[in-house]
């Protein structure tokens, strides 16, 4: 990474503050980029879930890895919730999307309400063995009394398929059938999963994040409170492929103890820690025993961490010189929040990052954790940062009343937000589709086949708030 000008600016920058310069290339397409990381995470595609609990559950995870990225499941898991969700991760399979099941006594009101917990809008209908029955759809319930059972509105002409069928075939299955989901069954005529149209294509453009048995991946987070040792030996046990040692405030000596007791007890994961900001604090966490440095104090959009204490750095000068102190020590860094746009992606990783977390981006998804609302401007869901006290009393619901209490006086992030869910782009995998194909576009801009060759290759230039502006799409023309 170089500037255009030749020096870096004195002052510290934000994604926004900065552009890329197209370079001389001879990358004719973008699915010539190679996406995969190389911070050993075994992701195959830059893009990490920030564990927070509007955002990283199950469905997130599933999702998410299959299209080649990780989720870090929170901290504030209780280790049973935790191992349960690593285990339905890991059950998933590895092409077929996981569909809302419905009993055919469930009534068209559970119905409708479960229909959301999906992108493709659809749920099954199986019996007491698991085998499909039909499909329902928003469409299935227009003038049908919501006291109805599903027995009498579902379709049974749906498309039934050979779970294992190419994601080709089942694509042109689909488009000879004028239908816009098949049903995946076992040999035994059992519920596999589903596949849509857009599904079979994103089947063939990304590889799912898999661990050593060619099972999707699955991160978890741990605090530096209490037994961390013993927690992280248990997300380790239940089968976490990635552990995160995470606090708001990670150059402090009760993270760098309790990293260096993680390290020590060798449980075979990659181990990441965070956050930090600095050069210095980068080489202390990467000495005790981070694989992984996470980057980022206050650039997130449910933190007030900046606002309430001052504290903090704008987080593109932060991911440069954290990830050139980690490259000196042969580690990495993620970079962990701020982003807004698939751009922000591209740069962070041109400043050197080797996967980007992202939070609040992700919460107004479907696969994110949480109810669909809606109000007069339209759906949303719930988000609160992971400092507020909405989260700091999850973290504390063991403490006594007085403590709870005194730890709920302060806060550093919001405790309840309206997240919009995009009508154009509600699911999570829209956002990757959009955020990959950025990078992708990026890397032949400037030259590059890899990620690690983007860094290495990119130019970069600093702009005005005008310059930013001008680069700003204006639908309704000047």
């Amino acid at each position: 990474m170089r500037f255009h000008s030749g020096n870096r600016p004195e002052y510290d920058l934000t994604y926004d503050d900065v552009f890329i310069i197209p370079n001389r290339s001879d990358v004719a397409s973008r699915f010539d980029v190679d996406m995969t990381t190389v911070d050993g995470s075994g992701t195959t595609i830059p893009i990490v879930v920030a564990n927070m609990t509007a955002v990283a559950g199950r469905r997130m995870a599933e999702t998410v890895a299959r299209r080649g990225g990780i989720a870090v499941l929170p901290q504030d898991l209780p280790i049973p919730a935790a191992a349960e969700q690593i285990a339905y991760v890991k059950s998933r399979d590895l092409v077929a999307e996981t569909p809302v099941l419905l009993a055919p006594d469930k009534s068209v009101a559970e119905a409708q309400a479960l229909l959301t917990k999906r992108a493709h809008g659809a749920a099954v209908v199986v019996d007491d063995d698991g085998v499909p029955l039909g499909v329902v759809t928003e469409d299935s319930f227009t003038g049908v009394d919501r006291f109805s059972r599903v027995a009498t509105v579902l379709d049974p002409g749906f498309l039934r398929l050979a779970a294992g069928t190419a994601p080709r075939d089942v694509f042109d299955a689909l488009v000879e059938q004028h239908a816009e989901l098949a049903v995946l069954t076992g040999p035994d005529g059992r519920l596999i999963g589903v596949l849509t149209r857009v599904g079979a294509l994103r089947a063939g453009l990304y590889s799912p994040a898999v661990d050593d048995a060619g099972r999707l991946r699955v991160a978890a987070a741990v605090g530096i409170n209490g037994d961390v040792v013993g927690r992280a030996e248990q997300l380790a046990e239940a089968g976490a492929d990635v552990l995160v040692v995470d606090t708001a405030h990670g150059h402090q000596e009760k993270m760098i103890t309790a990293l260096r007791a993680v390290a020590r007890a060798e449980l075979g994961l990659p181990l990441v820690a965070g956050n930090v900001v600095a050069a210095g604090a980068t080489r202390d966490l990467v000495e005790a025993g981070a694989d992984i440095v996470k980057v980022g104090v206050g650039p997130g959009a449910m933190c007030t961490t900046r606002m309430v204490t001052g504290v903090g750095r704008p987080q593109f000068s932060a991911v440069v010189e954290c990830a050139a102190a980690a490259r000196e020590l042969g580690a990495h860094v993620w970079a962990d929040g701020g982003v807004r746009h698939p751009r922000d992606v591209a740069l962070a990783i041109a400043a050197g990052a080797s996967n980007v977390m992202i939070g609040s981006w992700f919460a107004g998804t479907y696969e994110a954790p949480g109810e669909l609302l809606v109000d007069a401007d339209g759906m949303f869901k719930e988000g609160f940062g992971m400092a507020s006290k909405r989260a700091v009393a999850a973290r504390s619901a063991d403490d006594g009343a007085y403590d709870r209490a005194r730890k709920s006086l302060f806060e550093e992030g919001i405790s309840s937000s309206r997240i919009r869910v995009d009508p154009a782009r509600p699911g999570v995998e829209d956002l990757i589709d959009q955020i990959c194909s950025g990078v992708r576009s990026t890397a032949t801009y400037t030259g590059a086949r890899s990620l690690p060759q983007l860094h290495d290759k990119v130019v970069l230039g600093v702009q005005s708030a005008a310059g930013f502006a001008e680069g700003r799409p204006l639908p309704g023309g000047w």
